[in-house]
């Protein structure tokens, strides 16, 4: 079990980066949601440490970020536990609550040390969050949970993702802690990037 853990936990790690500028460019480029936008996603793990650490200057970013942004959380995907907090997170996008338990889902994981991977573990966090045991169920084991969790699982390799946290800016970007040299330097490039972009549009 440790031996698992520990593998998991590799997958935290981004690959060494060789990259100028902070990131790396993708090729081929990826298509954007809405090409009127500068397009940023956001792929992390709620097990993940380094994603945690993260969070908080991603929340003071998404404060401050331009109008012209549009911001996408991406579960990744690379295990059957990846899968099932990838599968918390697109229900509780479906059940419209997740602003109110993102923060606390991360906190529940690396601070108080639970699991929440069953779906009894999970249909608990949620009515300590005002969700309906019934509610929580039905979106969990909806046809729109599944299909968004099937296409988390191939946005991964679709996007060159080895590790997490990233950040993809406009499908042509990858940044992360390695290629960026630090966290802290994450948000200075992903700005850079954004702005280049902008200029563009």
């Amino acid at each position: 079990m440790l031996k698992k853990i520990a593998i998991l936990g590799l997958f935290c790690f981004t690959a060494l980066a060789r990259a100028e500028g902070g990131y790396e460019t993708l090729t081929p480029a990826q298509p954007v949601q809405n090409p009127e936008k500068v397009e940023v996603i956001e792929f992390f793990w709620y097990g993940c440490p380094h994603c945690y650490s993260l969070e908080p200057s991603m929340a003071e970013w998404l404060k401050t970020k331009p109008a012209n942004v549009e911001f996408i959380r991406q579960p990744a995907v690379f295990s059957d536990i990846w899968g099932k907090h990838a599968k918390a997170y697109f229900t509780a996008e479906a059940l419209g609550v997740l602003e109110k338990v993102h923060a606390d889902f991360f906190d529940t994981i690396q601070n108080k040390k639970q699991k929440l991977i069953s779906e009894d573990e999970l249909a608990k966090f949620f009515a300590e969050h005002g969700v309906k045991d019934e509610d929580f169920r039905n979106a969990y084991n909806s046809f729109l949970v599944d299909a968004k969790l099937r296409q988390a699982e191939a946005m991964g390799p679709r996007y060159g993702i080895t590790g997490v946290p990233a950040l993809i800016i406009n499908g042509k970007y990858k940044v992360t802690g390695q290629s960026a040299k630090s966290q802290a330097n994450m948000i200075s490039v992903t700005n850079e990037l954004i702005a280049q972009e902008s200029q563009k549009k």
